[in-house]
Order: structure tokens, then C-alpha cells, then sequence
């Protein structure tokens, strides 16, 4: 039987620990943690083999409950075959994203959901180049700029493939895909680019390695010998990390590390 005087709150312990020992100084720092297994969230794919073929952009395309809008600026772009231009860059397939001129155009995507990250395939028209032009993403979240990126395709050559991605923790709902800059030295060139295949990963709690307290009612016997019970409650399973520290917050013991179920747990 739990006597009210030893069910101690983190602060109540605490606070007693300057007043006791320097084995409750040790204890006020047992950490019991629920860590939660990592969960990435699966990237989305949008390789736009359903999307409406020979239609000129805007177009909307769901994949696994992520709505994407797709637009452009000046003359845009279509869902037109890989082999629309009588080759396929290497990677593209089925349908894809093709300019609808010679003219610069950007690539603009918006979503209905928060993302973490997004990756693009592109191909610019460079016909025998040595370098490469450079293509940048930029992220928006609510129309608020995010944060931008960068890629030069790292194999030059003719119609170079390569990935224009960009990751932002905080989140970004809609990116504008720009055509950068041409290559330094390459003449034979256009400021045009082909797309497929576009992965993002919507931001989601459970992609976060969480640390929550789903633990009460915490005694501690007295600490005034070299070993003490640890009692504590927990709601439901969950795999818990016991461990003691120290007031620097040095790692002392690990006292358990492994699945509890349900219940009342005692530690020594």
C-alpha cells in the first residue's frame, strides 16, 4: 500500500532533493521516456502516366489522397508522351511534363497538403554541352517564401537528366520550378526543360520521432541506501527507456530499455 507522502511529483522531488541526500540528486534525474519507432512518411509519386494526355496545364492529379495543382507561367506546358521528341531521357517514362514553347516558362505546383520535401526529374534541352544550366526550386508556405535550392545537372551532355529537390522541416505548401540560369559555355542550348516523376512527403506527426509522457503516479522509495524501487503507471504499451542521470546530466544507468505493457511497473 502507496502512502500519500510517497507519491512524488517531478517537482516535488526535486525540491526535496536539496534537502536530502546526493543519491535523490541522482534520482530527480530519472528520465522515463515513451519513444515512439520512427515512421518516415512515404513519398508520394506523381509520374503523370494518368494524367490527361495532349492537355495543357492546369491540371490536378491525386496520388495516395495528396492533391497536386500544376500550372505554368507564358506558354506552359502539356502532358505529352516520353518519346515526344522522337527520344527518352534517360529515366523518363509514360507520360510527362513537355514545354509548350521555346520560351522561358516556370513549373508551378501547389498542394493541399503541408510537405517536408519535394523532388522533381527534370531534362533541359542541351544538345552535346560540356556544362550543364542550373535549375532551382523555390518553396512557399501560404504564399510566404520558405526557402530555395539549386541543382546543375552533374552529367553535361544532351538533354541531361538529373533531380531538383529541396527539404524544409517547417513546411512548405507550393514551389515554383525555375530555369536558372544556361549553361556557362555550352551555344546550343534552350531555356527548356522536360519533368517527370515528382516525389514529396506531406509533413505528418507521426514522421517525428515523438517523446511523450504517457507515465504516472511515479514513487521513488527512500533513496537513503544504495538501491531504491522505481514504481510508475503507464496507459498504454509502449517501449520505455528508464535510465538515471546524474545532476550534470551524465548518463549514470540504464535500468531498462524494452516493451512494457499496460499497467503498474517496478524498477530496482
Amino acid at each position: 500500500m502507496k502512502t500519500p507522502d510517497k507519491k512524488l511529483s517531478a517537482k516535488s522531488i526535486s525540491g526535496r532533493c536539496h534537502t536530502i541526500i546526493p543519491v535523490c540528486m541522482i534520482l530527480v534525474f530519472f528520465r522515463v521516456m515513451a519513444e515512439l519507432p520512427m515512421a518516415s512518411a512515404q513519398p508520394v509519386l506523381f509520374d503523370f502516366d494518368n494524367a490527361p494526355i495532349h492537355t495543357s496545364l492546369p491540371v490536378n492529379q491525386i496520388v495516395s489522397g495528396v492533391t497536386a495543382h500544376f500550372s505554368a507561367t507564358g506558354s506552359g506546358y502539356s502532358i505529352r508522351e516520353a518519346n515526344v521528341s522522337g527520344f527518352v531521357p534517360q529515366g523518363f517514362a509514360g507520360n510527362i511534363i513537355y514545354p509548350n514553347s521555346i520560351y522561358l516558362s516556370d513549373l508551378l505546383i501547389s498542394f493541399d497538403q503541408t510537405l517536408t520535401d519535394f523532388s522533381i526529374m527534370y531534362s533541359c534541352q542541351e544538345l552535346g554541352c560540356d556544362d550543364a544550366a542550373t535549375m532551382r526550386v523555390t518553396a512557399y508556405m501560404n504564399g510566404i517564401y520558405t526557402g530555395t535550392n539549386t541543382k546543375t545537372a552533374s552529367t553535361p551532355g544532351t538533354w541531361p537528366v538529373d533531380k531538383l529537390q529541396c527539404s524544409f522541416p517547417q513546411g512548405f505548401d507550393s514551389v515554383v520550378v525555375h530555369y536558372d540560369s544556361r549553361p556557362p559555355t555550352c551555344q546550343d542550348y534552350g531555356v527548356i526543360f522536360m519533368a517527370d516523376n515528382i516525389e514529396v512527403s506531406a509533413l505528418n506527426a507521426t514522421s517525428i520521432l515523438k517523446q511523450k509522457i504517457l507515465i504516472e503516479d511515479i514513487f521513488i522509495s527512500d533513496p537513503a541506501s544504495r538501491f531504491a524501487t522505481i514504481s510508475f503507471y503507464i496507459y498504454q504499451p509502449e517501449t520505455l527507456k528508464v535510465a538515471v542521470y546524474d545532476i550534470t546530466g551524465r548518463l549514470v544507468r540504464n535500468l531498462s530499455d524494452g516493451p512494457f505493457d499496460r499497467g503498474e511497473h517496478q524498477i530496482t
